[in-house]
């Protein structure tokens, strides 16, 4: 197991896309947990979903007398620059960006300005913030996805395995991050760590996901489309195991060290962050129907089989996606461990508590 090199007590973190998902958790954790933290957030508040649940995940961060928010886009390179001449942070984690893989076929342009030059940005900065000698970033963590293995054969996926058939512009661009990081940490010694995470849920989590989706539609009375005729099998992760790893992974940053050219050995790593345990998507729903039903938001005699359409795969969709998490486990000794039942209640609970 690797020993921790970072220290975050009494530094600076940046934490981009602070309004999301994923962001808004992590920054809640950091703030919650470590003592002497300034978290520093940025996103650009756009309304691919429901503005008011960012503004709820933020409303919840405002209590932190050591969080600071600023509204900005990634994309703009100057609002990027003047944030890190202001601020220093130390350690950056890169969370902004467009998500999901349907939405990318029909709004290339949005994953474009967000997930290449908004990510180029960042690079920049971080290379810049070693000028004049100066400290600068000791450890940039960055998302990077599972849409990374596109429709690879072999399972459970690997971090050694190749990935270079992407089968959505998403995917291409998560395994772009990737490559930029790897060559900004080879040339300008930067110590980065790219987190492929898989199919992420829980409460509060974003409304575009299938179980939020399939929830808002049954409470409608509206049906629900199981993709692929429902053999279709992903690796569920609760959000707080992939917090819970994120922050373990902060605290150790790739060693720095030269090559027998004298020139760096890229501080680099990439991790899977998985449930390393497959589940079916009809196992899926009736999971969440029978949960959906304990919390008290749809009625005991709902009928269910009334509101599923069985439909074929989605352009960009894969019919399997499965972490192998060895790496994380052996260097963090960590490895997510909530079930899909569990993390499925906490969202129903939580659902029924925000809508009503």
């Amino acid at each position: 197991m690797l020993t921790k090199n970072i220290t975050l007590k009494g530094k600076t973190v940046l934490v981009t896309g602070v309004a999301g998902f994923i962001g808004s958790n992590l920054a809640k954790k950091l703030l919650q947990d470590i003592s002497d933290i300034k978290v520093v957030g940025i996103d650009n508040m756009n309304d691919y979903y429901d503005v008011r649940l960012k503004e709820e995940r933020l409303k919840d961060l405002s209590s932190f007398l050591s969080f600071v928010f600023i509204k900005g886009d990634i994309a703009d390179k100057s609002t990027i620059d003047k944030l890190f001449a202001e601020y220093r942070p130390t350690v950056v984690v890169n969370l902004a960006a467009q998500a999901g893989v349907r939405y990318s076929i029909s709004n290339p342009d949005a994953y474009i300005a967000s997930n290449l030059t908004g990510f180029y940005n960042i690079l920049e900065a971080c290379r810049h913030s070693y000028d004049n000698a100066q400290t600068g970033v000791e450890h940039l963590v960055y998302a990077s996805s599972s849409s990374v293995y596109g429709s690879n054969k072999k399972v459970p996926y690997s971090t050694e395995d190749k990935v270079d058939n992407p089968v959505s512009l998403y995917a291409a661009t998560k395994k772009s991050n990737e490559l930029m990081a790897h060559a900004y940490s080879k040339l300008y010694n930067i110590p980065s760590v790219g987190l492929r995470f898989f199919t992420v849920y829980g409460p509060a989590g974003r409304p575009d996901m299938a179980y939020f989706g399939f929830t808002d539609k049954l409470v409608k009375g509206e049906n629900i489309k199981i993709f692929n005729y429902g053999n279709c099998r992903r690796d569920f992760t609760y959000i707080d195991d992939i917090v819970e790893g994120i922050v373990r992974v902060m605290q150790h940053a790739p060693e720095k060290q030269n090559g027998e050219d004298g020139l760096p050995i890229p501080p680099y790593k990439v991790y899977n962050i998985g449930n390393n345990n497959p589940e079916s998507l009809l196992d899926f729903v009736t999971i969440l129907q029978e949960e959906l039903v304990r919390a008290g938001i749809l009625p005991t005699d709902y009928d269910f089989e009334a509101h599923k359409e069985l439909v074929a795969m989605q352009p960009g969709d894969v019919p399997v996606t499965y972490a192998d998490t060895t790496p994380l486990e052996q260097d963090f000794g960590f490895k997510p461990s909530t079930s899909l039942r569990n993390g499925l209640r906490a969202f129903a609970e939580w659902y029924k508590n925000y809508y009503g």
